[in-house]
């Protein structure tokens, strides 16, 4: 099991933040939660920030980079937040960028406006990411 990230207020339900098996790395969804459980101010630009930094820092916690990461799923109350997350992507990823899949959605925990979940790749034994 992977620990959640510093900072981060323990899981609101039965599972794990993250789990490794086989090389893979799965990372449940994160919000921008601060240290008591609430949604951090200023927004879905902040929001993402905080998002990212964190999942630096589970990926790393694990073994792995950014550039390991294959697929990414981001859930947005609003897709007009899609240019300001798509920023804060750019920012956090390099080519050859993840797969992703945006999914607008009605409401998210705690009146989030942005979720984040996250499958990794480690390369083994010669076997190398397209």
């Amino acid at each position: 099991m992977i620990e959640g990230p510093p900072g981060a207020p323990p899981p609101v339900g039965p599972y794990s933040p993250g789990i490794e098996a086989g090389g893979w790395l799965f990372l449940s969804g994160q919000i921008a939660l601060d240290a008591k459980g609430e949604v951090i101010p200023g927004g879905v630009a902040a929001e993402a920030g905080l998002i990212f930094e964190r999942l630096g820092v589970m990926l790393a916690k694990a073994g792995y980079r950014p550039s390991d990461v294959v697929k990414l799923t981001l859930y947005l109350t609003d897709l007009s937040f899609f240019q300001t997350v798509n920023e804060a992507c750019a920012a956090f990823f390099r080519e050859p960028y993840p797969a992703r899949v945006t999914v607008g959605v009605s409401a998210l925990p705690k009146g989030a406006s942005l979720e984040v979940d996250v499958i990794a790749w480690k390369e083994r034994g010669g076997e190398e990411r397209g």
